[in-house]
């Protein structure tokens, strides 16, 4: 297998917002896995409020994105878990951005500007889980944070089969995540 270059998961969200704050906790939690050397060498964990700037620097250059954020749509299952993966050849539809967000402009614009400046990542996966709670507070409801382990479990796994350093070591062909609802785009169309 073939490394890509540098490796950042980026966790979406607001801690002080309920189930918004998942993406800031699995960010977290992987931080303390890579201080623990649980990572490969080089993976780059961060938190991000969804700002286009913040994300666009953040990614610049990466071989891997992975985003991690909480998805609120009219219907949910609280602690069902989304998976989209885009690579070079193609990108997500975000004919709506921030429809399911809590982030008024943020993850789909910063798409989008980084796709006209030239600075997208070359390969992206997206984890949304659904939450049910978004108001004032901290903690996720008992269903998000269910989904937490089993959601380091797949990250780790894409980590392991499409990241790694540039020079490939310690990079090792795994099988890929399951229990998601995947979903492969293969191009992007600006807003209607």
């Amino acid at each position: 297998m073939e490394a890509v270059g540098r490796t950042v998961v980026i966790g979406l969200g607001n801690e002080f917002r309920r189930d918004d704050g998942l993406g800031w906790a699995v960010a977290g939690l992987l931080e303390r896995r890579a201080a623990q050397r649980q990572l490969p060498p080089g993976v780059v964990v961060a938190r991000c409020d969804g700002d286009p700037g913040r994300l666009i620097a953040l990614w610049e250059g990466a071989g891997l994105v992975i985003v991690v954020d909480a998805c609120f749509p009219p219907l949910t299952r609280p602690g069902r878990t989304h998976r989209w993966a885009v690579g070079a050849s193609g990108g997500l539809d975000v004919a709506a951005p921030a429809r399911h967000s809590t982030h008024g402009l943020g993850f789909a614009e910063a798409l989008l500007l980084s796709d006209a400046l030239g600075r997208s990542p070359r390969h992206l996966i997206v984890y949304a889980v659904e939450g049910a709670d978004q108001s004032t507070g901290m903690g996720m409801t008992a269903p998000v944070a269910r989904a937490v382990p089993r959601l380091l479990r797949r990250i780790t796994a894409d980590i392991e089969q499409h990241g790694g350093p540039a020079d490939g070591t310690g990079v090792r062909q795994a099988g890929p995540p399951s229990g998601t609802r995947r979903t492969t785009v293969t191009e992007r169309r600006p807003p209607a």
